[in-house]
Order: structure tokens, then sequence, then C-alpha cells
């Protein structure tokens, strides 16, 4: 019997224009993310500085010196300072630079140096510089490389991870509302056209609420692993991230999560809907169940800034909150094991108590139809 429920419920949806649509638009969003990364990793900082005058030096020198300030410098060079000055106007170039190796080198700009003046300014002194030591006879030899000893070589990648987190933590926050709804829709529509008996002559409420909640949970957990695929292959196709081994982790980490979390919420939603029998009606009984998520999700927002900080640990064994918070703990490396072992099995023993509590519930107010029933009716009716 729950077999069929499940079937049932993932045929059914499978076909409702609304789950197409926000499957679609999950997707478009992911991939709209990665384009987004890509335009601003292949972005690059140029200054284009005109040169009247110069030689191959002074472009080196200009060159240099923007690797110092850390933009790209194209030099373009010009014959003489009337078209200089018109590159200028025009906005060809940020800046002019007349008479480099002279006595009195002039930077034409059109108002205020900025970046443009400084990076001049120190090709200019370097260019100087050399010529006085060369005239001196003074042989220089080339300066030593620093070598830059990170004392957290791991940081960036576990800030990468987090990211990653960050993003599949919001997937999993919408995943988990659109079929909470979808259990709680399900379970007015039935109530509302007296399917609910038919069915319960042939079944026990607990089959047909298990049935609902594993069929969309087995249609939900396949979305999120083809939103992962996509995610996971776009990612490493257009090379936005370093460590693929440690992205597949995280990714497989909030997977894993959502499986508890959709447990957690579908069982509440599936309990608090069966006691209206409209659909207009529904929000009324919906709304604090939808605030935890939320809350989840505010908190997820900032443990990613501080997974270290006293509100993250606490929130990432609440039960609600630890499938959006802990799952970006663990992917920011902040999360020990035994607090993920702890944090799953205060889950687990939740749901269970939901499971339980929510199915005397639905049990109870599944066959009172025309109004709301109250919470209290319910339990006594099934107790």
């Amino acid at each position: 019997m729950v077999r069929l429920v499940a079937g049932r419920e993932i045929s059914t949806r499978i076909r409702d224009k609304g789950f197409l649509i926000g499957s679609a638009v999950l997707i478009v969003l992911i991939l709209g993310m990665l384009v987004f990364q890509v335009a601003i990793n292949s972005g690059t900082d140029t200054t284009r500085v005109g040169v009247v005058g110069g030689d191959a030096a002074v472009g080196e020198a200009l060159r240099t010196q923007g690797q110092a300030l850390g933009t790209e410098v194209e030099v373009v060079d010009y014959g003489d300072e009337a078209a200089a000055r018109t590159a200028v106007e025009d906005g060809d170039v940020e800046g002019a630079l007349l008479s480099p190796s002279g006595v009195q080198p002039e930077l034409l700009v059109e108002s205020g140096g900025g970046q443009v003046e400084t990076l001049v300014q120190g090709a200019v002194q370097g260019l100087a510089l050399d010529r006085q030591l060369s005239d001196a006879g003074v042989q220089l030899e080339a300066p030593p490389e620093v070598e830059v000893v990170p004392l957290d070589p791991d940081a960036d990648a576990d800030l990468e991870a987090a990211i990653v987190a960050l993003v599949g933590v919001v997937v999993l926050y919408s995943l988990l509302l659109l079929f909470g709804q979808f259990v709680a829709q399900g379970v007015v529509e039935e109530k509302s056209s007296r399917v609910v008996e038919l069915l319960l002559a042939t079944m026990k409420p607990w089959q047909l609420l298990s049935g609902k909640i594993i069929g969309l949970g087995l249609l939900g957990l396949a979305q999120m692993l083809v939103i992962a695929v996509i995610g996971v292959a776009g990612a490493l196709a257009f090379d936005v991230v370093e460590l693929p081994g440690r992205l597949i982790g995280t990714v497989l980490t909030v997977v894993a999560w959502f499986v508890l979390g959709y447990a957690f919420y579908a069982s509440i939603f599936a309990a608090a809907a069966s006691l209206v029998s409209r659909q207009e009606d529904l929000g009324s009984v919906l709304t604090p169940a939808t605030l935890l998520p939320v809350v989840g999700l505010v908190i997820a927002l900032q443990a990613a800034q501080d997974p270290t900080s006293t509100l993250a640990r606490v929130t990432s064994f609440v039960p609600g909150l630890s499938p959006m918070v802990m799952a970006v703990r663990q992917s920011a490396g902040e999360a020990a094991l035994w607090e993920v072992a702890v944090a799953v099995l205060i889950m687990l023993v939740s749901i269970a108590v939901i499971v339980r509590i929510g199915g005397r519930i639905y049990a109870g107010a599944l066959l009172r139809t025309g109004g709301k029933v109250k919470l209290r009716d319910a339990l006594r009716a099934e107790s």
C-alpha cells in the first residue's frame, strides 16, 4: 500500500506544471551563478597609458609597475602631443606620458590622476633610478623573490567549500519548502474531495502518510541530485572551483542533510495540513512551520561568515535548523566528527517523535471536514 501511494504521488507531481517550472528555475539559477562567476573571474583590470617619445624600457617599466598595483597595463604609442591629448580627451587612454626620459616628464589626464598617476609616477622614478645607477657604473643584482608562507594553507579551500555549501543550502531550503507544500496541498486536496475516505477504506492512516512522504521525498531527492550533478559538472567545466574532491564531498553533505530535513518538515507539514479542509486555510496552519527553515537559512548565512560563532555552534544541533547550519559548518571545516554525529542523532530522534505525534494528528483530523480542526481535538480523536 505504501508503495502504491508513493508511486501515485510521484506520477502526479512529475506532471505538475508548478514542479516542472520550479525545477527549471532552480537549474537556470545554478547555471546563471556559474556564468556570473566565470564573468567575474575572467574580468581583468586594464589600464591604458599613452606614451609620446618613449622606448621599450618605458613600456616595460609601466607594465612592471602595473603588476605591483594589480592591474594590467596596455601601452599605446603616439607620435606627438596633439594625438596623445586627443586620445585622453576621447577616453581612449586614461593618461598620456610625455617625454618619459626627459628632465621634466608630463602626464596628461582628463581630470584627477588617480591610479594612473601612481602607476606612471612609480614607473618614471624607477627609470630615473636605473639611469642614474647605470651612469654611475653600478650594476644591481636581481632582488630576491619573497616566498609567501600561509599560516593556514587550507583557508582558501575551506572558504570555497563554504560558499559551495551556502549555495547548496539555499537550494535545500527552496526544495524543503517546495516539497513540504506539495505534501500539505496533497493532504488538503484529498480531504476536500473526500478521496481520503475511499483511501482509508483500504489502508491505514500511517500508510497513507508514509506513502506521501516517501514518494515526494524520492522525487525531491532525485531533483536534488540532478541539480547537484549539473552544478558540479558546470563548476568543473567552467573551472570555477579548484578542488573537485572537496566540491563533491560538500555537495553530498548537503544532499544527505536534505534527506533528514525533508523527513522532519514533511511530517510537520502533513500533520498541520490535515487540520484544514480548504486550500485557503492552508497558509494559517503552515506559517509556524515555515518560519523554522527561514530562521535556519538566516543563521546559515551568518555561519558562512563565522562558522565558529556561538550562534552557529548551538543552532547546528537544533532540530530543523541543523540541516542548513551544520552543512555550512561541515563544509567550512569547523565541525568536528562528533558534532556531526550528535546533530544527526538528534535529528533522527526528532524525526521519530515528529512522525509519531504527526501521525496521531494526521489520523485524528483526516476524516474531519468542513472546518479547521483544533490540534487538541485531533490528538484526542486518536488517543
